[in-house]
């Protein structure tokens, strides 16, 4: 049961629920936003953006073996605690899951088309793993928008079927907040994305994969993944003073956990050389991650 927790990477799919959850409990709850879902409703869709990333992560693992035996040999599981013919088998009953209630959610919200997000999101995991994760750049963007996506689809299934002429606009709104996280996501999981091709760049360099740091060399990548993470600090700088200037206790929770964090980051990215310096950024990243999205429980304090 662990070495399949291990598998599905079930922290990366605790912070996917959490992320979801904060939308759905702390976000549209307080301020009696017109929602779709119910609670089971909610769950489902939870439960299916878990199973889609689940089965994410095992095709990723299964592709990955090569490289992974280099970069972290102590890691694998595949061919090792579960076979790989048992990893395909839970990669697609995970994936036939989160399609099915994909299926089933987007006829409870009466928008059917919805359904093929479930399929698009399956389809392009699958090509991440096999095909673009060895592409420059590429197969970071795309994984980053995946990760953006597991927010955005609570907005499109909870808010979006519930628009009507009275509340478009208040439904507008808490869609572009939701958007807005969804993309500090986007450019945080960017940046961790390309870090780790930096980290892991012995491996897949023996496995004759064509990621950024191969394709430029170490430096160049290094270089531009540095420029990228000032991206984040002047995004989320502007995001203050635009709306949460005048919320004293958030603009001190936003300099210190995240704006202090990310500059830290960036400080560390233009000095980083070993293999250990990367994976310390990759950490922090993820500790800006969950404070940016911890920050949604906020706003009842932004917007009162």
């Amino acid at each position: 049961m662990l070495n399949l927790l291990k598998l599905i990477r079930w922290k990366n799919l605790v912070m996917i629920a959490l992320m979801q959850l904060l939308i759905k409990y702390a976000l549209f709850k307080p301020f009696d936003v017109t929602i779709t879902l119910n609670d089971l409703g909610f769950f489902l869709l939870v439960l299916a953006t878990l199973c889609l990333a689940a089965a994410g992560n095992i095709i990723n693992d299964i592709y990955d073996v090569t490289t992974d035996l280099v970069n972290k040999p102590e890691k694998v599981i595949v061919g090792k605690s579960i076979s790989e013919k048992t990893a395909y088998n839970l990669f697609f009953a995970f994936n036939i899951i989160g399609v099915g209630l994909g299926f089933y959610l987007s006829h409870v919200v009466g928008k059917s088309p919805f359904f093929a997000l479930f399929v698009i999101i399956s389809a392009l995991l699958y090509i991440y793993a096999s095909y673009l994760k060895q592409t420059p750049l590429i197969g970071n963007i795309v994984i980053s928008i995946l990760v953006a996506l597991s927010l955005i689809i609570v907005g499109i299934f909870d808010l979006i079927p519930a628009i009507t002429s009275t509340n478009k606009e208040a439904q507008v709104t808490f869609f572009k907040i939701v958007f807005d996280y969804a993309l500090f996501a986007f450019i945080i999981n960017l940046i961790r994305e390309m870090v780790k091709d930096l980290e892991d760049i012995d491996g897949d360099y023996n496995a004759q994969m064509n990621t950024l740091p191969i394709a430029v060399g170490r430096e160049r990548a290094r270089q531009l993944v540095f420029i990228i993470s000032l991206v984040p600090i002047f995004a989320v700088v502007y995001y203050i003073l635009t709306f949460l200037y005048k919320q004293e206790l958030v603009v001190i929770y936003f300099l210190a956990f995240i704006i202090a964090p990310l500059i830290y980051i960036s400080i560390k990215i233009f000095n980083a050389e070993t293999k250990k310096d990367y994976k310390h950024i990759s950490l922090i990243l993820k500790y800006v991650m969950f404070f940016g999205m911890l920050s949604l429980l906020m706003y009842p304090l932004i917007l009162k």
